[in-house]
């Protein structure tokens, strides 16, 4: 009996991807879908609106695979992309707002756990509704390190590389992302 072939890494499939390969596309998707869907649900608070960023990233991903640079992680630059996709986002949500005084999209919609009894599967909804919209309330500066440090656990470099900053602010953006956050919830 042989040993299975060790899966290809991100490289590798890219290029077989830009070589016409569908089946690269999709195993780089999905490799890497979950953690772009859980960087983009923490930025924009919302599941639903996070599904089309995350499609969005994606699509102006492969779009735009020729550039990608095979010595760099594809989870940092297609984190960049999506931190990009929820920054447009942003903008444009605050356009619709200003035009059209409609509230801000803040509810989670979350699967509490089958054994929690009602009153429990509420409050823990609640609570995590609550730790959604403060996340999300938090500056860009502040929400894209905390996401990416905290959520994605991302090296600290992978990090700083992703936002086109220094390693030290990184810390410190983090430090003052927790503190905001503590505040932000207390309150």
């Amino acid at each position: 009996m042989t040993a299975a072939a060790p899966e290809p890494d991100d490289r590798t499939l890219a290029a077989r991807a830009l070589a016409g390969q569908q089946s690269a596309y999709g195993a780089l998707m999905a490799r890497h879908r979950d953690a772009v869907y859980r960087l983009v649900r923490g930025h924009v608070g919302d599941g639903d609106e996070a599904l089309d960023l995350t499609q969005e990233s994606f699509v102006a991903a492969f779009a735009a695979l020729a550039r990608y640079d095979g010595d760099r992680p594809f989870r940092v630059w297609i984190a960049r992309i999506a931190l990009n996709k929820c920054r447009d986002w942003a903008r444009r949500r605050t356009v619709r707002r200003f035009f059209t005084f409609a509230r801000p999209i803040d509810d989670a919609r979350d699967i509490a756990a089958l054994d929690a009894t009602p009153e429990q599967a509420l409050h823990s909804r609640r609570e995590l509704a609550r730790i959604h919209a403060a996340i999300a309330s938090l500056p860009a500066n502040l929400k894209d390190v905390l996401l990416l440090r905290t959520i994605e656990q991302m090296r600290q470099a992978d990090t700083a590389q992703v936002l086109g900053i220094s390693e030290k602010a990184v810390e410190t953006r983090l430090y003052r992302a927790r503190a905001k956050l503590a505040e932000i919830l207390r309150d």
